[in-house]
C-alpha cells in the first residue's frame, strides 16, 4: 500500500480553494434564510396590573417545609415518605437523567474524536479482475489496523448551540421535577385536609344521629299522652334512618380518602389504613410578600421550566441557521494494511492520510428554510407558553388570596348563624318535650342547626385548603438557582434566556 501524505504545495492550494468556497457559501447562505424571523417576546411580570389584586403585605415566601405550619407530625411524615417512594417522583428523576444524558451527548459533539479499528478478512481474489499476480486467483488474509481522529471546526457554532440547547433542556427538566414534587406534596396536603374535613363532618353527623334519637324518644312519649300520632313517629324514624345513612356514607368516604392518600404516596391501599385522624392547626397568618410579580418568576418552577424551554429553542434556532453554512471537518488517520501477518508489522505496510472534509449546502429544495421556519414556530409556541404560564401563575395567587379573604369574612357570619341555630334547636326540643310546639318546628330547627354546623366546618376546611393552594401558587419554597449552574455545565459564555429570537 502507498503512503498517502499531503504535499505542502497542494495543501496550501487546497486551503485557499476551501476558503474561497466557504466565503461563497456564506454569502449565498445568508440570503437563503432572509425574511425568516420572529418578533415574539417573553412577557415581563411588571407589565401586568397586579397592585390591587396582589398588594404588598410584607409577608414571607413559603419555605420548603411550608406544611409544617399546620403542626401535624403525621402530615410531615406522609410528605417525606411520598418524596422517597412515589413512582411519580421516580418518573421525574428518570426524565431528568435522560435530559442530562442527551446534554452529555451534545457536549461530546464539540470535542475531537479518536477511534481505533482493526479488521481481518480472508478473501479469494479473482484471477481476471484488477488484482495483479501473484495475488490473482489466490486466497489472502488482509489485515488492517487504523487509528483515526476527527474534529469538526464548528466555525458557525452549530454544535455549540446544540449543546447549549441541551443544557437548557436539562435545566427545564430539573424545574419540571420540582413541579412534580410540588404538585405531589400539594395534592397530599389537600387530600389530607379533605380527610380532616370528613372527620369533622363525621362528628357532626354523629351528633345529628343523637339528636334524631332524642326526637324519636320524645315523639314516642307524646304518642303515649295523645299529643302525637303514628305519622309523627314514622317521620321521626325516617329522619333517624336518614341520619344514620349519612353517617355510614362518611365512614365510606373516610376509608376511600385514606386509600387515595396511600396511592399518592406510591403505596398499596393497606398503607392508608394506618393513617390516623389528622390534627391540623390553623396555620400561619396569610400575608403576601413584597415585589411579588417580579420575584414570582424565580419562585414558581413551572415558570422557570417554561423560561428555560424558550432559551433552549432559541439555541435551536441558531443551530438551524448554522445549517446554512458549510461544515468543515478535519480528519487524520494512520495505520497498517497488509496481506498476511508476516508483512503487517513492517514499515512498508504503513498507511496514513490527513485533510479537511467540507460539506456545502447548495440546493436542498427548501429543506433548510422549512426547518428554520419550524424552529421559529417552536420558539413562538414556547414564548406563548411562557407568557400564559406567567399569567396563570399570577391569577392563581390572586384567586387563592381572594378566596381566603372571602372565607374569613364568611366565617364570622357563619359562626354567628351557627350559634343562633343551635340555640333555636335546643329551645325547640325543650318546647316539643313540654308539649308547647309540634314536631315540624323541631325538625326545621334541627335541620337549620345541622346545616349551620356543616357550613362552619366546611368554611374552616376550605380556608385551610385555600391556604395550602396559596403556598403552592407561591412556589412552595422553590428558588431558582439554575442561572448559576448553567455556566459550568455548558462550559461556555453566559446563556441567559432571551427575549426574542432574531
Amino acid at each position: 500500500m502507498k503512503e498517502q501524505i499531503t504535499q505542502p504545495g497542494s495543501g496550501a492550494r487546497a486551503i485557499k480553494a476551501g476558503l474561497s468556497a466557504i466565503m461563497a457559501a456564506v454569502l449565498s447562505a445568508c440570503v437563503n434564510y432572509a425574511g425568516i424571523h420572529s418578533d415574539k417576546q417573553m412577557a415581563q411580570p411588571q407589565q401586568y396590573e397586579t397592585t390591587q389584586s396582589l398588594p404588598a403585605e410584607s409577608g414571607h415566601w413559603p419555605a420548603a417545609d411550608w406544611a409544617d405550619q399546620f403542626g401535624d407530625a403525621q402530615l410531615k411524615a406522609l410528605l417525606e415518605e411520598a418524596l422517597k417512594g412515589s413512582p411519580t417522583i421516580a418518573q421525574a428523576r428518570a426524565r431528568l437523567a435522560g435530559a442530562q444524558a442527551y446534554a452529555d451527548t451534545a457536549k461530546a459533539s464539540t470535542m475531537p474524536r479518536v477511534d481505533a479499528e482493526y479488521s481481518l478478512q480472508r478473501q479469494q481474489f479473482s484471477g481476471t479482475a484488477e488484482v495483479p499476480p501473484p495475488y490473482a486467483g489466490t486466497w489472502q488474509t488482509q489485515n488492517t489496523g487504523l487509528l483515526s481522529a476527527s474534529y469538526d471546526l464548528d466555525l458557525w457554532g452549530k454544535n455549540r448551540e446544540s449543546m447549549k440547547a441541551a443544557v437548557s433542556q436539562v435545566e427545564a427538566s430539573e424545574a419540571d421535577a420540582e413541579v412534580v414534587k410540588l404538585t405531589l406534596t400539594t395534592a397530599i396536603a389537600r387530600t389530607y385536609n379533605q380527610l380532616a374535613r370528613l372527620y369533622v363532618l363525621h362528628d357532626i353527623a354523629q351528633q345529628e344521629v343523637g339528636r334524631r334519637e332524642q326526637i324519636d324518644r320524645i315523639t314516642a312519649g307524646r304518642i303515649a299522652t295523645g299529643l302525637d300520632t303514628e305519622v309523627e313517629r314514622k317521620t321521626a324514624q325516617a329522619n333517624l334512618a336518614t341520619a344514620r345513612s349519612a353517617l355510614a356514607g362518611l365512614d365510606g368516604s373516610i376509608l376511600t380518602t385514606r386509600y387515595q392518600l396511600a396511592a399518592l404516596m406510591g403505596e398499596g391501599p393497606d398503607r392508608g389504613l394506618a393513617i390516623t385522624r389528622p390534627a391540623l392547626g390553623v396555620g400561619d397568618e396569610v400575608r403576601l410578600p413584597d415585589n411579588l410579580p417580579a420575584n414570582l418568576v424565580s419562585r414558581r418552577p413551572d415558570i422557570v421550566a417554561a423560561r428555560w424551554r424558550v432559551d433552549a429553542i432559541t439555541h435551536e434556532v441558531k443551530e438551524a441557521k448554522a445549517e446554512f453554512y458549510p461544515d468543515i471537518n478535519l480528519s487524520a488517520a494512520i495505520g497498517l494494511d497488509a496481506f498476511g501477518f508476516g508483512r503487517f508489522l513492517t514499515a512498508a505496510s504503513r498507511t496514513s492520510n490527513v485533510g479537511p472534509a467540507i460539506n456545502l449546502p447548495i440546493f436542498d429544495a427548501g429543506a433548510l428554510r422549512a426547518q428554520l421556519k419550524g424552529r421559529y414556530a417552536d420558539f413562538d409556541d414556547a414564548v406563548a407558553t411562557y407568557n400564559q404560564t406567567l399569567i396563570t401563575a399570577l391569577s392563581n395567587v390572586a384567586t387563592q388570596l381572594a378566596q381566603i379573604r372571602s372565607s374569613d369574612v364568611q366565617l364570622g357570619d357563619a359562626q354567628a348563624a351557627q350559634q343562633a341555630a343551635r340555640e333555636a334547636d335546643d329551645l325547640a326540643i325543650t318546647q316539643y318535650k313540654g308539649g308547647l310546639t309540634n314536631q315540624l318546628t323541631v325538625l326545621n330547627a334541627d335541620m337549620n342547626a345541622l346545616q349551620a354546623d356543616q357550613a362552619v366546618a366546611n368554611l374552616l376546611m376550605n380556608r385551610r385548603d385555600q391556604q395550602i393552594a396559596l403556598a403552592s401558587a407561591l412556589g412552595g419554597g422553590y428558588v431558582d438557582t439554575s442561572s448559576e449552574s448553567i455556566h459550568s455545565a455548558a462550559a461556555a459564555a453566559p446563556s441567559n434566556p432571551v427575549v426574542a429570537a432574531r
